[in-house]
């Protein structure tokens, strides 16, 4: 039997910091859905915002409530228990919602065995060539990505209401902190694969996104991504090799970035010496299958810088990893971080 139009009843939760750049797109076109009758309600949390971003979220039909200012995981818990409906659907502050995003992912629900479906991103912000390497990167990952997935990213994805209230929902403690991006989806959904449940991703469910156009913002980000994905394989470390998103040459590489950091000093005995420079080698022929395939599938140029990039971003990586390693060591964890995520 079909589930019936009540059980596929979804509420939208969008958590927000300091989001006042992207709020009013994100809102205008999720409010189109409610008027249309494809969504219940929108909940969105305001996580300790100094900007206008609260001015802004009351000037559309949602109800704005205030958030522990403790990261997006406690944030999106105090969303998704307000909500009625047994269909929980979160987008970041950044996303704009596209015409069949929902549509896409609640197709999926007519499965009972299905507890979570994910989507992909369109780009925003295509005039930056940072935003275009984030984005093109992105898309070849997604391409690569089966129907059944153990990872699933909290920008575009839906859960049903009792698989969270089984698990408790996205863990607020030991993966991001207020202002930082964290892994606490990517634990959620690795979590949940655990306990069987079944997991999709649907890659024709996209929000536009506003991808970060400075390189100084995103590598900031990463290291933040790579503080809190040390915490991630403590908990879950049949994944520290891969998972469906991401392969074991790029868990790889913020360690060797870390490897060659400490083996400069070898340079000036050049015997020696060529460790670093062999590592250093290695990373960047590292980023060699992916420049490839961003230059055939865009037929551009441009992209060739993808190799220096990826080479960087793994320093940022890991000087994140090599933070958290330390904290650990010092019996410490939590953090804050950027104003977004």
């Amino acid at each position: 039997m079909s589930p019936s139009e009540s059980d596929l009843s979804m509420t939208l939760v969008i958590p927000g910091r300091n989001a006042a750049g992207t709020l009013r797109p994100c809102l205008e076109a999720a409010a189109a859905l409610v008027e249309r009758g494809e969504l219940a309600e929108i909940i969105f949390v305001d996580d300790g915002s100094t900007d206008e971003t609260v001015k802004i979220a009351a000037e559309y039909s949602v109800r704005c409530v205030e958030g522990p200012a403790r990261g997006p995981g406690a944030a999106r818990n105090v969303g998704w228990r307000l909500a009625k409906t047994p269909l929980i659907w979160f987008i970041d502050s950044d996303c704009v919602t596209e015409d069949n995003t929902l549509a896409m992912l609640v197709s999926h629900f007519q499965d009972p065995m299905v507890v979570g479906v994910g989507g992909s991103y369109s780009n925003l912000t295509p005039h930056s060539l940072i935003a275009s390497l984030i984005h093109e990167e992105m898309c070849l990952r997604h391409r690569k990505m089966s129907r059944v997935v153990n990872f699933l990213g909290s920008y575009n994805v839906a859960y049903r209401r009792c698989v969270l209230e089984q698990v408790g929902g996205f863990d607020e403690e030991y993966f991001n902190a207020a202002g930082s991006p964290g892994a606490e989806d990517a634990e959620l959904s690795f979590q949940l694969s655990k306990l069987n449940h079944r997991l999709h991703f649907e890659p024709r469910s996209c929000v536009g996104h506003y991808h970060p156009t400075s390189l100084r913002r995103y590598l900031r980000a990463q290291h933040h991504h790579g503080y809190w994905r040390v915490f991630l394989y403590r908990r879950h470390p049949d994944v520290a090799t891969g998972d469906s998103y991401s392969r074991f040459a790029d868990h790889i590489q913020p360690p060797t970035a870390m490897a060659i950091l400490a083996t400069l000093p070898l340079l000036v005995w050049p015997p020696l010496g060529r460790v670093s420079a062999a590592l250093a080698f290695w990373l960047l022929l590292a980023q060699t299958p992916t420049t490839i395939r961003l230059m055939l599938s865009t037929r551009q140029m441009r992209y060739l810088l993808f190799s220096l990039f990826g080479f960087v971003r793994a320093f940022a990586r890991g000087l994140g990893m090599t933070a958290a390693v330390v904290a650990i060591l010092l019996g410490k964890r939590r953090r804050t971080g950027s104003d977004c995520f």
